[in-house]
């Protein structure tokens, strides 16, 4: 059984991106999708501003699933995907190669779909002795139970379920360390959600640095009234 006592670093851990194609797109229902997709591309430029391996794999792309979302193959640009025509990805030869070539035993896991795409080579790996964690935000399912049934198999496995900023953070793990923190704080108040609007106010407010729009908000000064005369009237003045 994976022995999870530790936590993982930027140095013994990998990130795989399963089938963030189209058509696996269209049928989420256990996640608004604006947000899967915000989640996906933001642990995906984290891990890479931490040079933590990626692997990305798509399923039939041209015949069926259509292409991986721009907004993640942009992270990698000119990465190989791993083209698969299984289902379950650890039956692929080249699947298991990328991650074998990572040389990490502790695996981030994003997929879709959870129920199927994700379940099943975290099930075959955990076997395989990799420690799996699964980051349930960046993974979606036809529905509700589907996600909740497919979880629940997965840490009945063995594997640890997580959300992305939980798992970027602990790639950070200590705010005094300087080599990251700059593009990682600017990551997150770009697509870091309410955590991001958290980190900007205390920027600004607290802090006073600039704020991170282009083009900053302008408050008007306010204009103080004018303190009023007061002119004393003495009896028997005319």
């Amino acid at each position: 059984m994976p022995n999870y006592h530790k936590l993982f670093t930027p140095q013994d851990s990998a990130i795989v991106f399963i089938d963030h194609q189209p058509q696996m797109t269209f049928g989420v229902s256990s996640i608004e999708r604006a947000s899967l997709i915000n989640n996906v591309t933001l642990l995906a430029k984290v891990a890479k501003e931490f040079d933590v391996p990626a692997v990305l794999t798509a399923v039939e792309t041209e015949s069926f699933s259509g292409y991986i979302w721009p907004q993640l193959l942009d992270v990698f640009p000119g990465q190989q995907v791993v083209e698969r025509t299984s289902m379950n990805s650890w039956d692929d030869a080249g699947f298991r190669k990328a991650i074998e070539a990572t040389g990490r035993k502790n695996i981030i896991m994003t997929g879709l779909w959870t129920e199927v795409c994700v379940t099943w080579p975290t099930i075959e790996m955990l076997a395989a002795g990799y420690n799996i964690y699964v980051v349930e935000d960046c993974c979606g399912a036809t529905s509700p139970a589907a996600q909740e049934a497919a979880l629940s198999r997965m840490v009945q496995a063995g594997a640890v379920r997580l959300t992305t900023i939980p798992a970027l953070l602990e790639w950070q793990r200590d705010w005094a360390k300087h080599e990251h923190y700059d593009n990682l704080m600017a990551l997150l108040k770009q697509q870091g959600g309410a955590y991001g609007v958290g980190v900007e106010y205390a920027y600004t407010m607290v802090h006073h640095a600039p704020q991170s729009a282009k083009k900053p908000q302008i408050v008007p000064k306010k204009v103080q009234p004018a303190t009023p005369q007061l002119i004393t009237v003495r009896d028997g003045a005319r």
